[in-house]
């Protein structure tokens, strides 16, 4: 197992996890029905401006600001490629006639995905329990599965391990 740091908040990003994966399930099933999509999608950013939850930018983008309508491309929005004097996207919704633009540049880089923004978690010098490559596969009762081999090792060191299985 490897060591990871406690989350704060991890309840309410489960939350709003399945608020997200619910309104897109219910856009699914029931496109001609937006009503409880736009309350989940409320719903979903009420959650996160009460705790105060910074949400991931592509989360951000696929919900209208207005209406709280997801926007997918060719259902509930319209995209179009535009260049004047850049190169932008615009997304419109086609329940509320808002649109958003997003520049198109290919050197651009979210804050979110650069190094600098991850969290660096520093390595202990107590040696950690990690899983190698190797697999045993074991047929029980009709089903099929993989035992991994758990072996102490030092930081930072993954090769594998046959001393533990």
């Amino acid at each position: 197992m490897t060591m990871t740091p406690a989350v704060r908040d991890r309840d309410a990003l489960l939350r709003v996890n399945f608020l997200h994966q619910a309104a897109h399930l219910m856009l699914a099933t029931n496109p001609g029905q937006p009503g409880l999509m736009r309350f989940l999608s409320h719903t979903q950013r009420s959650v996160c401006r009460r705790l105060v939850l910074r949400r991931d930018p592509s989360v951000k983008r696929c919900v209208c600001k207005k209406c709280f309508s997801l926007l997918v491309p060719g259902i509930t929005s319209k995209v179009r490629q535009r260049k004047r004097q850049q190169r932008f996207t615009t997304v419109t919704c086609v329940a509320c006639g808002t649109s958003k633009k997003f520049l198109n540049r290919p050197e651009y880089c979210l804050w979110v995905d650069k190094e600098e923004a991850q969290l660096s978690v520093e390595k202990a010098d107590k040696p950690s329990v990690h899983r190698c490559a190797e697999t045993d596969v074991k047929a029980t009762s009709g089903r099929s599965s993989q035992e991994k081999c758990l072996g102490v090792k030092e930081p930072g060191d993954m090769s594998t391990c046959d001393s533990v299985r």
